[in-house]
């Protein structure tokens, strides 16, 4: 019975070993899940960047034009986005007016002259602002806090 006894034992020591591990390993997971759980998305976040318009960069209106950023909003409630600014690497900044992004709505901001509406805003600019091969895109609020960023490339 002995030899019985500590067969047992062991296999129960190796089960409550194992179970160990099991749990020590499935910890981080779990707090990464809770951890994912309480970060949120970005309620206004740049959803798409256009860095490099479409043909020859020959800094005509419509060449300007083609380079943009879209931002979305990922409520369902619009947001003023006056005093909010839209920046690059090199500090070139675009601050947007008394500007209504409804629910779920994306706007696209141009880099060159046109007229704003609903869907589309120009920054009014006579040369291009985003880097080709990499830049990086920062929307921050009125307060400057940094809403969200999009980068692209490498800095050489």
């Amino acid at each position: 019975m002995s030899s019985a006894s500590s067969s047992v034992r062991r296999i129960a020591a190796t089960v409550l070993a194992a179970g160990a591990i099991v749990s020590a390993a499935a910890l981080p997971a779990s707090a990464a899940d809770g951890d994912r759980h309480h970060q949120q998305r970005p309620r206004v976040e740049i959803s798409r960047v256009q860095a490099d318009s479409p043909g020859r960069d020959d800094r005509s209106n419509r060449s300007l034009n083609a380079e943009w950023v879209e931002i979305t909003n990922t409520t369902r409630d619009a947001i003023n986005l006056r005093g909010w600014t839209l920046r690059d690497s090199d500090g070139n900044r675009y601050r947007f007016d008394s500007v209504r992004l409804a629910g779920r709505a994306t706007i696209r901001i141009h880099t060159g002259n046109g007229r704003d509406t609903r869907t589309d805003l120009f920054q009014d600019r006579r040369d291009y602002v985003w880097d080709n091969h990499s830049d990086t895109a920062t929307l921050r609020d009125g307060r400057g806090r940094t809403v969200d960023t999009e980068s692209w490339g490498r800095r050489r």
